[in-house]
């Protein structure tokens, strides 16, 4: 049982429009200046015939289309610093304030993402449960926890609060406790169709959600631009910062004692020889048989945050992943200035469109912190509350939105058996 769980059906109507909240729109561009598409490893690109001189006029950001070219995409300014030589089967590189995407290769591409949809779970049910609450697990709660898994330690009949499951999530990556929490939160195929639901309204379109947990199902996919849109969408928010962040931490294992669990992002921590990576904050990686190794990663350095994603890299062993995403993150700080965007982590996110009838509302300010904010939040003390509480506040107002009140009819009850 759940003690002091309030209404799930306003939480439900509610997270469309959270995710609403989570990515904050970057300033129009300036105008001037075209495309221009590269390969790996190759020199500069000229924008439109010509080079920009570093510190020049911002070109205009191009049409979301270009993200969808073969090969890498890069606008390069003189002076700006070569595209690293990457395996990964899918990449991005972009600016998780302003959302730009600063280079991608094959940012579109459908593939099996791992655990690292397990961002998009957070994105979806986070909201929904104080991190203060205890919850009793229930046997059925465990059910269906496919072959080979990786859990946290999960155990039926023991007390847990919210916040120890989700470091189960972000640290263990324990697919136990996702099966717990969804089931908190309406059932595990009702989840999977509010993750869904998000992912739309977050403009993250190539995601096909089957199975929460980001268990190898058939027909789940997302892209290397979609993962960048969940990984800054979740710095956005204090207690996903925390989470992602968090390096080891103490889980329940009942009868009043604990035990030690820590982070698999080797980025973070610097397990197995992998160096950790200066000024990284964290995010998700995974990894399953279909999936390869994935990876989100964000880091800060000089006033700039950036954010990628690695989709199975194709060369290089297991920690391959890491070390592609530590270059593409020094390629992205060392381009800072020197390179025009090539497309927008906002381009395709929904936005409401007032018909004719329709009386304007006035919108309440955002109260997601931005990706700078988070680097130091990541750093604070967890409270036992949620830091989800002003948002959702914020959220319980714009849930008279059509598109929430359509999602919170469609919900089922109970959990559906995990493909």
């Amino acid at each position: 049982m759940i003690h002091g769980f309030s209404s799930r059906t306003l939480l439900s109507v509610c997270a469309l429009s959270v995710a609403g909240v989570l990515a904050l729109p970057p300033a129009a561009s300036a105008a001037g200046g075209t495309a221009s598409g590269g390969a790996a490893g190759a020199g500069p690109v000229a924008a439109g015939g010509a080079e920009p001189t570093p510190g020049g006029p911002r070109a205009a950001l191009p049409e979301a289309s270009l993200l969808y070219r073969p090969g890498v995409q890069v606008r390069l300014r003189a002076g700006a610093p070569r595209i690293p030589s990457v395996s990964a089967l899918s990449w991005v590189v972009a600016d998780a304030d302003s959302g730009d995407v600063l280079a991608a290769y094959a940012a579109h591409r459908k593939l099996p993402p791992a655990s690292t949809l397990k961002t998009l779970f957070a994105l979806t049910v986070l909201p929904s449960l104080p991190a203060g609450q205890e919850h009793t697990v229930r046997p059925e709660e465990l059910e269906g926890i496919g072959p080979g898994s990786s859990l946290v330690g999960v155990a039926e009949g023991h007390t847990y609060r919210i916040a120890d499951l989700w470091r189960g999530v972000f640290l263990n990556s324990g697919n136990d406790a996702v099966h717990v929490l969804a089931s908190l939160d309406g059932g595990w195929e009702a989840t999977a169709e509010r993750m869904q639901a998000t992912a739309r309204a977050l403009g993250a379109h190539d995601t096909h959600v089957r199975s929460p947990d980001g268990y190898d199902t058939p027909g789940q996919v997302s892209s290397a631009f979609d993962l960048a849109v969940f990984g800054r969408a979740g710095l956005h928010n204090a207690d996903f910062a925390r989470y992602c962040r968090t390096v080891e931490a103490q889980f329940p294992g009942g009868g009043g004692w604990t035990y030690g669990i820590q982070n698999t992002n080797r980025l973070l921590t610097g397990a197995d020889g992998v160096e950790p990576y200066p000024g990284l904050i964290g995010i998700k990686n995974g990894y399953t048989t279909n999936a390869g190794n994935t990876l989100i990663a964000a880091a800060h350095r000089g006033g700039r945050t950036l954010v990628v994603t690695v989709m199975n890299p194709q060369e290089g062993g297991a920690f391959a992943v890491y070390e592609e995403a530590r270059a593409l993150l020094d390629w992205g700080f060392a381009a800072a200035g020197r390179v025009d965007p090539v497309g927008s982590l906002d381009a395709l996110r929904s936005r409401p469109q007032p018909g004719p009838a329709a009386t304007p509302t006035p919108t309440p300010t955002p109260t997601a912190v931005s990706a700078a904010d988070a680097v130091a939040v990541a750093h604070t003390d967890e409270p036992d509350g949620s830091g989800w509480g002003s948002a959702a506040a914020f959220t319980a107002a714009a849930c008279l939105g059509a598109g929430g009140l359509l999602l919170a009819r469609r919900r089922k009850g109970g959990r559906g058996d995990t493909p």
